[in-house]
């Protein structure tokens, strides 16, 4: 079944079915995406959208989109066939591409994925957690002294942006002085292509930014040749010296992986601790509730933080095998998304779905995935950086508020916040 909806104009877009094939659906603000998710959704089956049209020269291409709770974790929990592999992402990187940065764990399927992920989880030792726990503490009453000292007017640089950043960095062990450089190279290979002249331009895609990627991957494999050779303690070393089945982590996948964590890690971490300030500031009634008792409220107010925005818009599947699911007949090949922003927003499953409620329970959010084997390895990681922080600035600087919007970069894929202004006590 096709969708409809192509008009360009946000009159027509409100008035008929939302084509999310359309750059200019991505540009109308976040509550009227919000309403064209739900249209879909009410709809029922999955519906269809062309990406490119067919011509003699090349096949059409397009997506279903998978926008109810349900489909989605079914979908997830299903990697036999919702496969992962050639790419998650849009565009899908091309084979040069992985030849040359290597295979990136969440584009991978069995028994690769497998293979990839014991090394990795294994890697993550009692020791190194727990070094990694006391460090998230230091490092947000640092930022927290900071702030009082500087005053900054951005929450995003000053706050959001720096705790994962400096979290991972001291997890892998990267040297002070390379920090400047791979923040610059993160920022490049991440940053919106809202400069360009045509509006499918402006929408934010992952896949930009190569040159970038490759001197960020070519530091870390380096760094890894020399952690084989004296290990240091840190996550690189553990890495490059595990002994899985015979098995670490070569040179291309170190940095494939850290790709991973300073791309998708720091940008996703960031953006949700953007959206919790700002969150709080226009919820003072969730404040109060989080400031009266932050230890029985904490875990709730972070998971609520993360339902509500959504760091990661979608990831995309393709059909291994033919496959009937919510009434629909899929057919093996045809590719479909699976957009977490509209699973999270889900009616049959959130009562009062756009209310911000940290007290929501159950909550069973799909902001890390829906399940199954590419569930985020850091969701643990990123909830012990939220809470940390948040405990910090609440209890320090228990007046800290966003004084205006977030403001969001129009994207199909990350609901990343590019800057926010911020004050507290004092401050005008």
């Amino acid at each position: 079944m096709s969708a409809v909806g192509s008009s360009k104009s946000r009159k027509g877009m409100e008035k008929m079915t939302p084509n999310l094939a359309d750059p200019t659906f991505w540009q109308l603000p976040h509550s009227e995406r919000l309403e064209g998710f739900a249209r879909l959704r009410a709809l029922g089956a999955p519906q269809y959208f062309v990406e490119r049209p067919g011509s003699r020269l090349r096949p059409e291409r397009g997506f279903h989109a998978l926008v109810r709770h349900a489909d989605v974790v079914e979908a997830s929990r299903n990697p036999r066939v919702f496969g992962s592999a050639p790419g998650v992402t849009t565009p899908e990187p091309a084979r040069w591409v992985r030849a040359l940065f290597g295979e990136s764990l969440v584009n991978l399927d069995e028994p690769q994925h497998t293979q990839l992920r014991r090394i990795v989880s294994r890697a993550f030792t009692p020791r190194i957690l727990a070094a990694t726990e006391e460090d998230v503490r230091s490092v947000a009453t640092r930022i927290v002294d900071d702030m009082l000292r500087e005053r900054p007017a951005d929450f995003v640089t000053a706050v959001a942006s720096r705790m994962p950043f400096e979290i991972i960095c001291n997890l892998m062990g990267i040297p002070e002085k390379e920090r400047p450089s791979i923040l610059a190279q993160v920022n490049r290979a991440s940053v919106e292509t809202g400069v360009a002249r045509t509006v499918r331009q402006r929408i934010r895609v992952p896949g930009k930014g190569l040159r970038a990627l490759a001197s960020m991957q070519g530091m870390v494999a380096d760094l890894g040749r020399q952690r084989r050779r004296n290990p240091t303690g840190d996550l690189i070393s553990a890495l490059v010296n595990a002994d899985i089945d015979g098995q670490s982590l070569n040179g291309r996948q170190l940095g494939s992986f850290f790709s991973l964590l300073m791309v998708a890690g720091v940008e996703t971490t960031r953006n949700a601790i953007a959206h919790g300030l700002s969150l709080l500031t226009d919820h003072p009634d969730q404040r109060a509730l989080l400031l009266g008792d932050f230890d029985r409220y904490a875990d709730g107010a972070v998971e609520e933080i993360v339902r509500h925005s959504t760091p990661i818009i979608q990831f995309r599947r393709r059909l291994t095998e033919d496959h009937r699911m919510n009434g629909h007949d899929f057919r093996r090949g045809q590719r479909v998304v699976l957009f977490y922003a509209s699973a999270n927003r889900d009616e049959s499953v959130f009562t009062d779905p756009d209310r911000f409620d940290i007290t929501r329970s159950p909550n069973p959010h799909v902001g890390y995935g829906g399940g199954g084997p590419h569930y985020c390895l850091g969701t643990f990681l990123a909830k012990q950086e939220m809470k940390a922080l948040f405990r910090e600035l609440l209890t320090r600087l228990p007046e800290l508020r966003a004084v205006g919007a977030p403001v969001l970069v129009p994207s199909n894929f990350d609901n990343r916040v590019r800057s926010m202004p911020c004050a507290f006590a004092g401050d005008r």
